[in-house]
């Protein structure tokens, strides 16, 4: 239960993520941040940034479904909540501490550390 609920969970908020900044960067950034992508690059990096958090959502809800891919899609929330609570890390040291990325961070590290207590479960986990 607790590997469904931890897949279904970390799907449903990077899935919400990726449709929020990819969609319309352009109108939602300015509502959420203080800046906003006017320019055709910066639409395109966060679209692209979209398309990738949906994709891995969409693997998670995968695995969610598909018990043979359970493990792989719980090891790619360790390492993409890892890399993001990491990315902040460095950025709260070097930058200072933004308020509204600090729920982030702590959900992403949570989701990382409830996923390699998930793996510890498994032989995966007892691999790595």
């Amino acid at each position: 239960m607790s590997k469904k609920l931890h897949l279904a969970i970390s799907a449903l908020i990077i899935l919400a993520m990726g449709l929020t900044y990819g969609m319309y960067p352009d109108k939602i950034l300015p509502f959420l941040f203080d800046f906003s992508a006017e320019s055709v690059d910066l639409k395109n990096v966060f679209r692209a940034l979209g398309g990738l958090y949906v994709t891995m959502a969409m693997f998670w809800i995968f695995g969610l479904v598909n018990p043979k891919y359970r493990d792989q899609a719980t090891l790619t929330i360790v390492l993409f909540m890892s890399g993001l609570a990491f990315g902040r890390a460095i950025s709260f040291l070097i930058d200072g501490v933004s308020i509204p990325f600090v729920r982030g961070f702590i959900i992403e590290l949570l989701l990382a550390i409830w996923g390699i207590f998930n793996l510890r479960k498994t032989k995966i986990g007892n691999s790595i």
